[in-house]
């Protein structure tokens, strides 16, 4: 019987007849050479001209958070270091295949790489022992390393003893150092070594890295399921490998999005986009139901705050950056909701929505049931979405009187013209050589223009209309139903069919900006009066059938039999009598 070669670390031969052991993917699928690696093309191109130079630093400093790759590039490193093969007799960044040292170089366990975790070796002793011992050569490498890992944790002493010999180490040692801490590490220790800071591999790049991964084993994944994992790894290849590993094992395969959600404990993005929506409609009690569903379906209430956060924070981005920019990994559904949603809200509104929601992650975490400190959050996002923002009340509370310019100070000069405040002309030169008249005009735009006040629903309409809103005066028009309307700064309404759920918020945010005042629009379920525009057609055709009816009209209309009357309108100055024809 044909004896097994095992594929994991030990590369030894297995007795006959045993399957070998299966090896993590993690382990599995671990880079052994420079072009192995992902998303650190900076420390791979340095390293490239250094080798090719003949520039090769004595000591190595890599940083990074945890599973971005520092262990693996110092055994690349240190099989570079030592490559040797017919033909090869100094360090190269080129090494196609293995060579005399570098399977036991990369499995750790090679005679002249001395791997150390500084975390359980922490003490002045354990230094001067690798001082005493890099006196001598290596035994039959080139160089003896010294790869010392989470340096970070070495004692005070430690590091004192060790910089005598990191400055001017014997010709045949080099150090390489790991640490997820560096400003923990003494700058005496940073200053002799060459840094390399590792970053986190982006979403795009784990994304066709376990496509690959998943494609050798066999498997099928959906690009969304990847790129869920990915994001949970945060940039740690190590963390979305073993997450992939995961998701493999639980669909026997396939790795599918729901599955993966199930597993990392996710609410669907879609829902997410929806119960964010519910909140900033103000429907607590739909956002309520939303979340008892998705708590149903095994979203964890800290998890679902969670996905909330990065969805606003994707939002800012949206609204703050564009679109493209809004984040890694978003499908183009997600890009569409989150631009909507930028459109509409406000950065204010986004900016305190981030600040609750931090919040009530931790008001969660703390709770003894954490579903319903979630429930709170929401409830208490729901009820502030159409509050206005702190600015709006100072202004409100008559604090605007020193420094504020008319209109909202996080408005930008145009924004101020359409809410009818004179053009900001601080910044600009008026072109002549007269500075007192520039100092009288500053000064004069610092005196807020007259706001309209809007004593009816009607007028709200109009003034809609003359700031050129046509698609805010047209759902107003057609699409809502006029509950109660207090000129104080209080309107009611019903959404009829057509009417965008956030007609309310945006309707208040446009009346704070325009009237220069508070102003609270609220929703009701039970419909009020009929819509202005119904009321204006049929007071329209009541003109027209009066007109007709006049006996002038009449008798032209007599005679010509295929003319009529569309539309009546009062002569500028005239006043209409009982007929209302003038």
């Amino acid at each position: 019987m044909a004896r097994k070669k095992q594929a994991g670390a030990s590369g030894g031969d297995e007795e006959p007849g045993k399957a070998a052991p299966y090896i993590v993917l993690a382990r599995k699928y671990r880079p052994t050479t420079f072009d192995d690696l992902i998303g650190q093309d900076a420390m791979v191109t340095t390293l490239k001209n250094a080798f090719a130079a003949d520039r090769i630093a004595q000591g190595f400093m890599l940083t990074g958070v945890r599973g971005v790759g520092k262990t693996t590039t110092a055994r690349i490193l240190s099989r570079a270091l030592n490559y040797e093969r017919d033909g090869v007799v100094k360090p190269t960044f080129d090494m196609p295949e293995f060579g005399r040292h570098c399977v036991e170089i990369m499995e750790g366990r090679h005679p002249d790489v001395l791997e150390m975790d500084a975390a359980s070796n922490t003490g002045v002793d354990n230094i001067r022992e690798i001082i005493e011992s890099a006196r001598y050569r290596p035994l039959v490498a080139r160089y003896k390393v010294y790869l010392i890992d989470e340096v970070h944790m070495l004692s005070k002493g430690a590091f004192n003893a060790l910089l005598k010999t990191l400055e001017e180490p014997p010709e045949h040692v080099k150090f390489i150092f790991a640490t997820t801490e560096v400003r923990k590490v003494p700058v005496t220790v940073l200053s002799r070594c060459q840094r390399f800071d590792l970053r986190r591999v982006d979403v795009p790049v784990l994304v066709e890295h376990f496509r690959a991964i998943a494609a050798k084993e066999g498997g099928t994944a959906e690009d969304e399921a990847l790129a869920l994992i990915a994001r949970a790894a945060e940039g740690s290849v190590r963390d979305g490998l073993s997450l992939l590993d995961q998701a493999l094992a639980m669909g026997s395969g396939s790795v599918g999005t729901g599955q993966v959600r199930a597993m990392l404990g996710l609410a669907d993005r879609g829902r997410i986009f929806d119960l964010l929506e519910k909140l900033f409609a103000g429907s607590a009690a739909e956002a309520l139901e939303e979340f008892a569903q998705l708590h149903r379906d095994g979203a964890e209430p800290q998890q679902v705050l969670a996905d909330l956060a990065e969805a606003v924070h994707v939002t800012t981005r949206a609204k703050s950056l564009g679109i493209e920019a809004a984040g890694e990994g978003l499908s183009a559904e997600e890009r569409r909701r989150a631009g909507a949603l930028a459109e509409r809200l406000s950065m204010a509104i986004l900016s305190r929505a981030w600040q609750m929601l931090l919040k009530g992650l931790e008001e969660a975490a703390n709770a003894p049931n954490p579903a319903a400190a979630a429930e709170m959050v929401l409830i208490r996002l729901a009820y502030t979405a159409d509050l206005p923002p702190p600015d709006e009340i100072i202004r409100t509370l008559g604090g605007d009187a020193v420094g504020v310019r008319a209109g909202r100070p996080s408005e930008a000069p145009e924004q101020r013209v359409a809410a009818g405040a004179p053009v900001d002309r601080l910044d600009a030169d008026n072109g002549d050589d007269n500075d007192i008249n520039d100092e009288d005009e500053a000064v004069q735009d610092y005196a807020p223009a007259p706001l309209p006040v809007v004593r009816s629903f009607a007028e709200v309409v109009a003034l809609a209309g003359a700031r050129r809103e046509a698609k805010l005066k047209i759902h107003l028009e057609e699409h809502v139903s006029l509950v109660r309307f207090d000129a104080a700064g209080s309107i009611e309404l019903h959404l009829l069919a057509g009417a965008p759920k956030e007609l309310a918020n945006e309707l208040r945010e446009k009346l704070n900006a325009w009237t220069g005042k508070r102003w609270m629009v609220a929703l009701s379920k039970n419909p009020g009066a009929r819509t202005l525009g119904e009321v204006a057609r049929e007071r329209a055709a009541a003109e027209v059938r009066d007109v007709q009816r006049h006996p002038a009209v009449a008798a032209v209309l007599q005679q010509f039999p295929d003319a009529e009357i569309t539309s009546v309108r009062p002569l500028p100055g005239a006043k209409q009598d009982d007929t209302g024809t003038g």
